[in-house]
């Protein structure tokens, strides 16, 4: 069955005035009793997490595929607008590193989203905790990293529309059994069209630390605000390199300094201040399956130093020099 976009809305009201654009979103519905059973009522024992549109909760249904339900707080305004852009983007988008959305279900003031449950929850739930990362050997780490670049490269080319995530982060980053990601959370996400790669917004968003400067300044989005995100992701999956190398890493007889080394070099690449001195993710790509390939130095790193709004417009003279990983500086990364 066809779910209407306008489908979710607070109010009849609300539905008449946006009768003109209906959109259709093909998603099977769920019956909310089925959805209540398979979540034993949303009970607390359930519960996975919460976000900006409400709680998530792990259920089983009746034919014992095991699911994940977001459930909008009925008093969640920007949880709603969320829900929506999320059931409207993810359900144009299919690819194995992409989460599965498997349906919906709108009754009465309950509003869900059913997907795909993955058993390693986050990719923040093994990094930032120190006994559990010792379970990201190298190998595991880079099937990860290749893993999330497949599923940006099929986002910004090859999807049926161009999307921007605009919230890539290691909270997004979930981990199926075997521990291969799957890029989540479209409730941010923007998509462009045609052959459209950036555009402007006043609103916002994302997570701080992972927002490049133009977007926080400027309100410019682009394919290049992923690939800033990346790149901070990048450093918290390799960690620092000699000083900022995860020592972890450095147990693991498969790995050389050399790698690891080229790695936060790409990462570094990622998050150059100017939008338009990053690679796109076809280039991180490539950079990353061509070893033999010569890196180009990056340049000083974003919020490295105090920047005003105009830094689109620095003159070839006064932009800053190109550095080496072994000269700069890199805070400690937290999880958000």
């Amino acid at each position: 069955m066809n779910l209407k976009a306008d489908d979710i809305e607070l109010s009849n009201k609300a539905n008449n005035r946006r009768k003109s654009t209906k959109r259709e979103v093909e998603l099977p519905l769920f019956s909310f009793s089925s959805v209540a059973a398979a979540t034993n009522n949303f009970s607390d024992t359930n519960k996975l997490g919460e976000g900006g549109f409400g709680p998530v909760y792990k259920g089983v249904l009746a034919k014992g595929d095991e699911i994940a339900v977001k459930r909008l707080s009925v008093r969640s305004r920007q949880g709603l607008q969320e829900l929506k852009n999320e059931a409207l983007v993810i359900a144009k988008v299919q690819h194995k590193n992409l989460v599965r959305l498997l349906g919906c279900c709108i009754e009465r003031d309950e509003k869900l989203l059913i997907y795909e449950y993955l058993p390693n929850k986050s990719l923040d739930f093994f990094l930032f905790d120190a006994t559990k990362r010792l379970l990201l050997e190298l190998g595991t780490r880079l099937q990860i990293i290749e893993g999330i670049v497949e599923g940006l490269l099929y986002l910004h080319l090859h999807s049926r529309v161009r999307i921007i995530h605009r919230d890539l982060k290691a909270s997004n980053i979930l981990l199926d059994k075997e521990m291969k990601p799957k890029i989540s959370d479209f409730g941010m996400a923007r998509i462009f069209k045609g052959n459209e790669s950036k555009a402007n917004t006043n609103r916002v968003a994302g997570t701080f630390g992972y927002i490049p400067p133009e977007y926080v300044y400027q309100g410019i989005c682009s394919i290049k605000s992923d690939v800033y995100s990346f790149g901070m992701l990048l450093l918290e999956i390799d960690n620092r390199v000699l000083e900022l190398i995860d020592p972890v890493l450095l147990e693991d007889a498969s790995c050389s300094k050399h790698m690891l080394s080229r790695y936060v070099n790409i990462a570094l690449l990622c998050v150059q201040e100017r939008a338009d001195e990053r690679p796109t993710m076809s280039d991180v790509d490539s950079m990353l399956k061509n070893e033999a390939a010569t890196l180009p130095p990056p340049k000083q790193p974003a919020y490295s130093h105090v920047r005003n709004t105009a830094s689109s417009a620095v003159s070839p003279a006064s932009r800053p020099e190109d550095c080496s990983i072994n000269q700069i500086t890199v805070s400690n990364l937290e999880a958000r």
